[in-house]
């Protein structure tokens, strides 16, 4: 494409012709209109006479404009003349190396960052240069190749979930200098961040750089705190502006386990302000049931934040042996218990039984020795569905025989008769200290107090399984706490009292350190370094730049001082992490975070990245050609005078006006539509019509690609795709309708719901694509996802299932276990096997007669995989390279079996019948 005064010209050596315009001009002065016949019988008198000299009339000069201005409109229209073009080439030679910061604070805009970057590209390509892009949050060699090439891997990038780290930046640096490139583009997500100006300084060094910078102010979310019985919320934004309103809102899993909406406020920015809070005041159980908060309608990891342990109260059963004498409440077997308990849980004081009844998440049983029969096996239950139980050693305990014969289940270890007394009046030696907490134990990592003595216990009996279960013990080796699991949960006890009785260790912080190591009750604030020493902690879910949860899948381990210590980047990815029965929280805004905008120096060229959309104006050159042409025709009759007066040519304006329209082909006054008589008699492929512009050419074009693929694979010959308007089209006509779902598609009517309910019942399909397999994996999580739970609400959808294995689907035509579009690997949903729909012994699936299913819902895009241009090439690309194209291929192939199936239904599956048709054929 060549650019000429803004405008860029597809087939600019045409322009060439405009050159001619002069020459044509002369020409048609010098050829004078024709001559006016007029019949007067005077002229007969004149016939034989001849003029010495002949003057030749010439045309007028508007009417040579006029013709001159169709031709050049002509020229120019077939020019290929495009607004706003992309293919505004830079003119520069050499590699070019493009750098992206890749982060959080680009993912709201990401769409358009792709789109700029994809221009980049294109305008390298046009100069022939070779291309390498670098994501400095995630940098990987630099290889400089054809920009084509980078066109197909820049459109699967997606920003990661952190700020280019200290790493991220040392690796950046040391590619970027080792480079050949001779002209560096940086597109900036607009925040600052330590090593910024490393990069800027190697990428200025290599000459030619240019900074394209986002204009969007990114909003984040600081996590959230628990203080004072509300849950207090801080949004940041990075630049003050105008006053502005965020909504927040706190999502979590309702008693069914289904994610929802729990509670949502509103921050407001006041003008000029950098920062918005709220408080949110909810009962215990609701906030316990909130797993993440984020900013409405921002797509952003810094617009996330996860709550953990630190958000939640966890309510504490407390129940002693023996109660408190008035006056000596120092030797309450719960006093200490309470004080470290109070200001972080919730604390249930009562008869066990009714503690039971609310269900709290952990059980202490001071000095309680003896349980009845229908309290064990009730608190038995309990701990088997994640109930955590501690036990305190006493007087009572020392001189019961619970776990003395054989193990109690309510009891980690056997105990020894009495008890053990040390360093007293009575006794032989001196009192014991603490040994240091061994690597594995939960408390591994704490500092032990040298003045913390233990002058009695309960001992444990020897056992095979002891070893196992100490995860505290005195200098001397014998336990002090000893643990083990019981089901889902766990059962812990201290060979201690909980009071200063038996040894000082109430008296001491450690104790509080070790019962938070237990989970007890939940860490107030930020847990420091030093608190997670010793200790190791598995990633459960990690969020993606988008502020979407996704699988840790196997990612290892990480030490508790490095999670804490260190800022998000790839080996330590923001999400939930777990240790035992403790959760924490990694998110990418910190209650520490300010958001600073990043500066240039004014050396340097900043330009945005915003580009305006590119429009073809070909078309409306070649269109004011043709209605010039039509006036010079008038204009020419009327100077030649063949008009006959102004009522003719106002007659043969309005002729020539009716007969420019399009015709109807006769339908203007019928009923029928033409598109659907032509669908009744051929196989036609049809999308609903969204009112998206883009999503609609798209669609209509994918459809058209697939039914080349069946064209040219299969005996089926489909006729040009169709859109249709759910309001006034007749459905019955197509056998599938494509729909692809926006987050501002309007709903339909009632009357248009009734059409589509009875276009179903009648063997109709509908693939619902909600195009957000890249963002949410599919669902609800997304604008598309949760559109569509509105819009099929009014349609009778059977119960659906993900596509089994041993579904007809997978091999009508081809044999298929994935069904990738565009995206891949979200699951696709189809109608539900009937009860009694089972596998016949030697059949490879089971008999579903030949019902086709009347919906498929996914989020991979097909349309987008299989839309072609014009000229029958792919229009958008699909992955990187080779795999990429393995996977349009595969969508293509799913494109196939799908239209295959609603065409013959389940046919395959009647294979189950063929037993006993053979039995039949040999009676």
């Amino acid at each position: 494409m060549t650019v000429i005064g803004g405008i860029g010209f597809l087939a600019p050596w045409l322009l060439v012709a405009l050159a001619a315009l002069p020459i044509l001009w002369l020409i048609l002065r010098a050829i004078p209109p024709a001559p006016i016949r007029r019949r007067f019988p005077g002229v007969a008198l004149l016939l034989g006479l001849t003029d010495d000299d002949t003057i030749t009339d010439r045309t007028p000069w508007w009417l040579l404009l006029l013709r001159m201005l169709a031709v050049g409109a002509v020229i120019l229209g077939l020019a290929g003349p495009v607004l706003n073009p992309r293919g505004d080439t830079t003119g520069g030679t050499g590699p070019v190396l493009v750098l992206l910061d890749g982060s959080w604070a680009g993912a709201p805009s990401w769409p358009g960052l792709l789109d700029a970057v994809d221009a980049e590209l294109a305008n390298a390509g046009s100069d022939g240069r070779s291309v390498a892009v670098l994501n400095l949050a995630d940098p990987e060699p630099v290889l400089f190749q054809p920009a084509n090439i980078w066109r197909t891997r820049v459109s699967g990038m997606a920003p990661s979930a952190w700020l280019p780290g200290e790493t991220q930046i040392a690796q950046a640096v040391q590619l970027i200098e080792a480079s050949e490139a001779q002209e560096v583009v940086w597109f900036s997500d607009g925040i600052d961040y330590v090593g910024k100006d490393d990069v800027l300084a190697a990428a200025d060094a290599k000459g030619g750089l240019r900074i394209l910078q986002g204009g969007r102010n990114p909003v984040v979310l600081q996590p959230a705190v628990y203080q004072d019985g509300v849950i207090a919320l801080n949004a940041l934004r990075a630049l003050p502006g105008d006053a502005r309103d965020v909504t927040i809102l706190a999502q979590g899993k309702d008693p069914a386990g289904n994610a929802r909406l729990l509670a949502s406020a509103v921050a407001t920015f006041e003008e000029g302000e950098l920062g918005a809070q709220v408080e949110l005041s909810l009962p215990s159980e609701l906030r316990s049931r909130i797993s993440r908060f984020e900013i409405g309608g921002v797509r952003s990891a810094g617009a996330t934040t996860l709550t953990d342990d630190s958000l939640r109260r966890r309510e504490v059963a407390l129940i002693a042996g023996r109660d408190s004498r008035e006056g000596l409440e120092l030797l309450s077997p719960l006093h200490y218990l309470q004080r470290a308990l109070d200001p972080t849980a919730d604390v249930l004081l009562g008869p066990l039984s009714e503690s039971l009844l609310a269900n709290p998440d952990v059980i202490v049983l001071a000095d309680v020795a003896t349980l009845s029969a229908q309290e064990s096996e009730a608190v038995t239950a309990w701990v088997d569905e994640g109930g955590l139980l501690v036990r305190f050693a006493g007087p009572r305990v020392a001189a019961s025989d619970v776990s003395r014969a054989e193990e109690d289940p309510l009891m980690p270890v056997r105990l020894r008769s009495g008890g053990r007394s040390v360093g007293g009046a009575m006794s032989w030696g001196s009192p014991k200290e603490l040994a240091p907490f061994v690597e594995g134990s939960p408390f591994f990592g704490l500092d032990v107090p040298p003045d913390i003595q233990v002058n009695a216990q309960v001992m444990a009996q020897p056992d095979p399984t002891l070893a196992n279960r100490v995860i505290a013990s005195l200098t001397d080796g014998t336990p002090l706490v000893t643990r083990k699991e019981l089901g889902q949960g766990q059962v812990v006890l201290f060979h201690v009292t909980a009071n200063a009785e038996w040894s000082s260790l109430p008296l001491s912080g450690l104790f509080v350190e070790m019962l938070e190591r237990l989970a007890v009750f939940s860490a107030s604030g930020t847990l420091s370094a030093e608190e997670l020493e010793g200790t190791l902690w598995q990633a459960r879910s990690v969020l993606n730049g988008f502020g979407q949860l996704q699988d840790a899948g196997t990612l290892p381990g990480v030490d508790g001082m490095e999670l804490v210590a260190q800022s998000p980047g790839p080996q330590i990815p923001p999400g939930l992490y777990q240790s035992d029965d403790r959760s924490l929280a990694k998110n990418v805004i910190t209650a520490d975070t300010n958001l600073v905008p990043a500066s240039w120096p004014s050396s340097v060229q900043v330009g945005g990245w915003t580009l305006a959309q590119e429009r073809p104006i070909g078309g409306w050159l070649l269109a004011a050609a043709l209605i010039l042409l039509f006036v010079d025709v008038l204009a020419s009759l009327l100077v030649s005078g063949r008009l006959g007066g102004l009522p003719r040519a106002a007659a043969a304006c309005l002729a020539a006006g009716l007969l420019m329209t399009a015709p109807n082909d006769g339908f203007a006054q019928s009923s029928f539509d033409p598109d659907a008589v032509s669908a009744s008699g051929e196989v036609v492929l049809a999308h609903v019509i969204t009112g998206d512009r883009t999503v609609d050419d798209i669609a209509r074009a994918g459809l058209q690609g697939l039914s080349d693929t069946l064209f040219f694979r299969t005996s089926v010959e489909p006729a040009t795709p169709i859109g249709v308007n759910l309001e006034t089209d007749e459905l019955s006509f197509y056998p599938i309708l494509y729909w692809p779902i926006t987050p501002d598609q309007p709903r339909p009517s009632a009357e248009a719901y009734t059409r589509l309910n009875d276009y179903m019942r009648s063997g109709g399909l509908i693939l619902f694509d909600t195009r957000d397999g890249n963002v949410s994996g599919f669902g609800t999580a997304s604008a598309t996802g949760r559109r569509l739970q509105q819009l099929a609400a009014p349609l009778d959808i059977p119960a659906l299932e993900p596509v089994p294995s041993d579904h007809v689907l997978t091999r009508t035509f081809y044999l298929l276990q994935d069904f990738p579009g565009r995206h891949d690997g979200a699951q696709v949903w189809v109608e539900a096997a009937p009860p009694g729909a089972e596998q016949i012994e030697g059949m490879p699936f089971r008999n579903l007669n030949d019902g086709v299913t009347p919906v498929i819902i996914g989020g991979n895009d097909w349309a987008a995989a299989w839309a072609v241009g014009r000229d029958g090439a792919p229009m958008l690309p699909v992955g990187r390279g080779f795999s990429g194209e393995r996977q349009r291929e595969l969508a293509y192939r799913f494109g196939v079996n799908l239209i295959m199936h609603v065409l013959t239904g389940n046919y395959k599956s009647d294979q189950v019948h063929v037993p006993a048709l053979l039995d039949r054929l040999g009676q």
